[in-house]
């Protein structure tokens, strides 16, 4: 299918991983908004895409196949965004499988800290709640849980009353059930995301406080940085294209949609963060 021009939401996440809507629905969604293309970009898993794949032909929309890997770098969680990877290379879906072992462990050591804090609270709750919000239940098995699975839990439970309130008491950093394993570093993501073909990019800077960072990240490898992004304010969006620009990375931008919780939005609507699809060019492997 020839790409239309037009505008591209590069980051949305489904029931593959923490999202809301499946993937054909956010396709439905991307369409819905007047977009020429999308993004499937679950944490640590592709399990989403071939169906966005296959929905996206089916209406006539553009599906960009990505991954959001979840790495550390000084303590905090930094997201390494990966594009048109090769998906049936063995190798990268076992590197990702290991990735969501190690978020598995997370999710045991927040849910036992719950637990010392009072709450009642199991694994099974946290999968019950995933698999509850997934109309493809296969994706909450194969797929890769996480804090928001948690903090639907901890609301059916009656432990607070909104996934925001979830995340400020007990998820977020810092928060009093936070947990942060190890895990691999950026540049080992953005190492792994080029062995499989694909394209680096890094997610959402202005969260991490640390512009020293990212532009250490541009100098060894990463080729992009999601300037656009629903939690970024105006500047920072100005400053990260500047930054970009500056090293001759890709610009991107997404909404980061993960669906609407308890009718929250998480961060933005599919369509409100986008850049022009001209960028997919550069993100597409040259060979």
């Amino acid at each position: 299918m020839a790409l239309a021009r037009g505008r591209a939401d590069l980051h949305t996440h489904t029931t593959a991983s923490d999202g809301m809507q499946s993937p054909a629905e956010n396709v439905r969604l991307a369409k819905e908004a007047g977009l020429a293309a999308v993004a499937i970009t679950d944490h640590d898993t592709v399990a989403g895409v071939e169906a966005a794949v296959i929905e996206g032909g089916r209406i006539g929309i553009a599906v960009v196949p990505g991954v959001e890997v979840s790495t550390v770098a000084g303590g905090k969680d930094i997201h390494i965004l990966g594009y048109y990877t090769n998906n049936k290379d063995e190798r990268w879906l076992a590197r990702l499988a290991g990735l969501r072992g190690t978020r598995e462990q997370r999710n045991a050591m927040i849910v036992g800290k719950l637990q010392e804090l009072g709450i009642a609270i199991t694994m099974e709750d946290v999968l019950a709640a995933a698999k509850d919000g997934d109309s493809q239940s296969r994706h909450a098995k194969e797929g890769s849980i996480g804090r928001p699975h948690i903090a639907e839990a901890l609301v059916r439970k009656g432990a607070v009353s909104t996934i925001k309130e979830a995340f400020d008491r007990y998820l977020a950093a810092g928060a009093a059930a936070y947990a942060n394993p190890p895990r691999v570093h950026p540049l080992e993501a953005i190492a792994w995301i080029k062995e499989a073909g694909g394209t680096s990019v890094i997610a959402h800077p202005g969260l991490y406080g640390d512009d020293a960072l990212v532009e250490e990240l541009l100098g060894q490898g990463a080729q992009g940085v999601e300037a656009y992004h629903s939690d970024h304010s105006e500047e920072e969006e100005e400053r990260y294209a500047k930054l970009a620009e500056k090293h001759g990375a890709i610009v991107t931008g997404g909404s980061d949609f993960h669906g609407s919780r308890q009718g929250q939005v998480f961060h933005g609507a599919v369509g409100s963060r986008t850049v022009s699809t001209e960028v997919l060019d550069r993100l597409k492997p040259s060979n």
